[in-house]
C-alpha cells in the first residue's frame, strides 16, 4: 500500500515537472506579447494554411495530438478554438477541437483520478457536495449540462468530476456532446478572425473589427450561449 502510494506521488511529481518544463519552454521563447501581437499571427498565418494545403491529414493528426497534449498540461480552452478555426475553418475546425479537447479532457480526469482525488477532494469537496445527489440521479445528463454550461475555468472543470467518480465514457461522451456548442463559436470567430487577417495588412480598430459578419454573428451566438446557460444554471444548480 505504502509502496502504491510512494508511485502515485513520484508520478504526480514528474506530471507536475513536465508541465512546468513546457511552460518554461513555451514563455522561453515567446513573449506574452509576441504571442498576440497581429504582426506575430500575420507572420505565420500563410505558413500554417500553406502546411495544411499541402498535408491536410498530417497537420490535422499534429493539431489533435497537440491539443491533447495541451489539455494534459492544464492549457486552457480559448487559444485551442481559436487557433482550430483560425487554421481550419470553423466547420473541420470544430470537429477536430471538439475531438481534441474531449480525449484530452477524459485523459486529464483520469490522471487526476488516479494521482490527485485525494487533494482535489479536500479543496473542493465540501464546496460542490451539492451536485452529488444530481450526479447520482443521472451521471450522464448532469455532465452534459455541467459541460453546457461551462463558467469554470478549463482545467479545473476537468478534474472537478474526481469528486463524483464520473464514469469515463459519461465523461468522454458528455464532453464531446456538451462542449460542441461553445467551441463551434469559438471556432467561427477563429475563422472570421483569419478572414479579416488574409484581407487586411494592419489590425483594424475594435469597432471596425465587430462589423465583420464573420466576428459578429458568432459574438451574437455567444451571448445566446450564455443566457441560455444561465437559465439552465438557475433550474440544475439550484440547492
Amino acid at each position: 500500500m505504502k509502496k502504491d502510494k510512494k508511485i502515485k506521488i513520484y508520478l504526480g511529481l514528474s506530471y507536475l515537472l513536465i508541465v512546468i518544463l513546457f511552460l518554461w519552454f513555451i514563455f522561453s521563447k515567446f513573449t506574452l506579447d509576441e504571442l498576440a501581437s497581429y504582426e506575430f499571427i500575420k507572420r505565420y498565418t500563410d505558413y500554417l494554411i500553406s502546411a495544411k494545403e499541402s498535408s491536410f491529414f498530417i497537420i490535422s493528426f499534429i493539431f489533435v495530438i497537440a491539443t491533447i497534449i495541451w489539455v494534459l498540461l492544464l492549457g486552457f480552452g480559448s487559444p485551442i478554438f481559436l487557433l482550430g478555426g483560425f487554421i481550419f475553418g470553423k466547420w473541420i475546425g470544430t470537429i477536430l477541437v471538439v475531438l481534441g479537447l474531449s480525449i484530452g479532457s477524459t485523459l486529464l480526469y483520469i490522471l487526476a483520478s488516479y494521482f490527485f482525488s485525494d487533494l482535489i477532494k479536500e479543496k473542493f469537496l465540501k464546496k460542490y457536495i451539492i451536485y452529488k445527489e444530481k450526479f447520482e440521479q443521472n451521471e450522464f445528463l448532469f455532465f452534459l449540462i455541467y459541460r453546457f454550461i461551462g463558467g469554470i475555468p478549463f482545467g479545473l472543470s476537468n478534474i472537478l468530476p474526481t469528486l463524483f467518480n464520473v464514469k469515463i465514457k459519461n465523461f468522454f461522451f458528455g464532453s464531446l456532446i456538451g462542449m460542441t456548442p461553445q467551441l463551434f463559436i469559438g471556432t467561427s470567430i477563429g475563422a472570421g478572425i483569419e478572414k479579416i487577417i488574409e484581407s487586411n495588412e494592419d489590425l483594424p480598430n475594435f469597432l471596425t473589427f465587430l462589423t465583420y459578419k464573420d466576428i459578429y454573428i458568432p459574438i451574437i451566438g455567444f451571448i445566446t450561449l450564455v443566457i441560455l446557460s444561465y437559465f439552465l444554471k438557475k433550474k440544475y444548480y439550484k440547492n
